[in-house]
């Protein structure tokens, strides 16, 4: 782990870095500021979607994972790391595939007219519904699949000698790990549907759809009302801190026991649960893969036609998501800690909109805050992708300290032998998988550059909205 004083001073950096702007924003505000209507309408549609959206992706997450969990098939590891792919793709990609399958001109309404059935509208709470778990259904599926990989193997060989009837052995076995894992995952979810933007910009098809971060972009882009922003701002901050520190407080371990982790043949299954298996895996692949592979298709062919301003757009995008991936990295090898994954949780805690609305704010008297735009997107990208960072890399630091601390310590490792020797070869592939993640975020994000996006300085998915 990184020095304490070093850890310190970065947990001391990232809580100015929120909190300054927040207060920013604070201090413009009119002290008699008050919901409205249409305010208290966007914070009941904003819990709404959050909730049903997490229950939703954690009850169809549930026969996926255990399928996967009892099933063996050649390219298994693959599906698996395929299935993460609608969570890090841009929002806007995703919601074009979307709607090649559930739009208008879609395949759905294509079928549906031809059969003389009318039509299915994608916009309102359902489309908001359908974008939130074709993104976070993969992201509970591996939640609760890694639950599952912590049950002793030991366990199941006993079930299967003494012939448990399935509900008995899903009461007695899997039941205790899933009462852990899955308010963990619905939390997850439920903090990630809390700060919906695009999605809801999007989809949500008018005023009865809109979310907290939206009512804040609108306050800030077209009121210019710091008040309204403020009180939004901190009223997301209160629930998204809320769950979050509820995910971390369920996120321990289940003590189910040790075994020896020995590989366990695939248990027996009745030709129905074999059917159900394989079913809950090709329904989960073809709601995922198919609008993936029409966005694919269709823009693969106009590739070559595509506009200088959009290459330029696409540049800006991959250079800011270089530089957040590297803000990112330094900032959660230093924030490893127990402590410090607390403070990581910022990043999902607090509406990117009201930090870019904060800087802003700062920012003004000094330059012009549009020509530092590119900049603020990269810093709030970075912070908005340190949660997850954190998540990856400190289980295996953990692993590391107590496989190998007390061994370096009687060696007279320095700290640089330490990291080269012990650290470096064992982190190398979870930083590569936490600079992956973070980039594929950034580079899809459509938040802060909403903001003070022009044609300028637009990125990507600024470009594609």
């Amino acid at each position: 782990m990184a020095p304490r004083s070093l850890s310190i001073i970065t947990g001391t950096l990232l809580c100015s870095f929120v909190i300054v702007p927040l207060l920013a924003v604070w201090r413009h505000a009119d002290a008699s500021a008050s919901l409205g209507p249409a305010e208290w309408a966007a914070l009941r549609f904003t819990i709404l979607q959050a909730f049903l959206s997490a229950l939703l992706s954690c009850f169809l997450a549930l026969p996926v994972a255990r399928a996967l969990s009892r099933t063996q098939f050649p390219g298994r590891r693959l599906v698996i790391k395929l299935m993460g792919a609608p969570f890090i793709l841009p929002v806007i990609v995703a919601i074009l595939g979307l709607l090649a399958v559930f739009g208008q001109n879609g395949w759905l309404n294509a079928a549906l007219r031809s059969l003389e059935m009318g039509s299915f509208s994608i916009y309102g709470l359902h489309g908001v519904l359908l974008a939130h778990v074709f993104f976070n259904l993969p992201l509970a599926t591996r939640l609760i699949l890694l639950g599952w990989a912590t049950i002793p193997q030991e366990r199941f060989r006993l079930a299967q000698h003494l012939a448990l009837t399935p509900s008995a052995r899903f009461r007695l076995i899997e039941w205790p790990m899933l009462r852990v894992v899955l308010p963990s995952a619905f939390a997850v979810i439920f903090v990630i549907c809390l700060s919906s933007f695009a999605v809801a910009l999007t989809l949500g098809g008018g005023p009865k759809s809109t979310t907290l971060e939206l009512a804040i972009y609108q306050a800030f882009r077209f009121e210019l009302d710091f008040a309204k922003v403020a009180l939004l701002g901190l009223i997301q901050l209160g629930l998204s801190l809320s769950a979050a520190i509820l995910a971390l407080r369920m996120a321990h371990e289940d003590q189910l026991g040790i075994g020896f982790d020995r590989p366990i043949d695939c248990e027996a299954r009745s030709v129905i649960q074999k059917f159900h298996d394989t079913l809950a895996i090709f329904l989960a692949l073809m709601f995922l893969g198919i609008p993936l592979l029409l966005v694919l298709a269709n823009g693969l062919s106009n590739l070559s036609s595509l506009p200088v301003a959009v290459w330029m757009a696409a540049l800006r995008s991959v250079l800011i998501a270089l530089g957040a991936t590297v803000l990112c990295l330094l900032l959660a090898l230093c924030l490893l800690s127990r402590s410090g994954e607390v403070l990581a949780t910022l990043g999902i805690a607090v509406s990117p909109l009201l930090l870019g609305t904060g800087l802003f704010l700062i920012a003004r008297p000094f330059l012009n805050p549009f020509d530092i735009s590119l900049i603020v997107t990269l810093c709030v990208n970075a912070l908005m992708s340190l949660p997850f960072a954190v998540r990856i890399l400190r289980p295996e630091m953990i692993k590391i300290v107590s496989n190998f601390s007390r061994l370096s310590l009687s060696l007279g490792f320095s700290y640089r032998s330490w990291v080269r020797w012990v650290v470096w070869p064992r982190l190398r592939r979870p930083l590569g998988f936490a600079a992956g993640l973070t980039a594929a975020l950034s580079v899809g994000d459509l938040g802060v550059i909403a903001l003070f996006g022009d044609a300028e300085r637009a990125t990507l998915p600024f470009k594609l909205y």
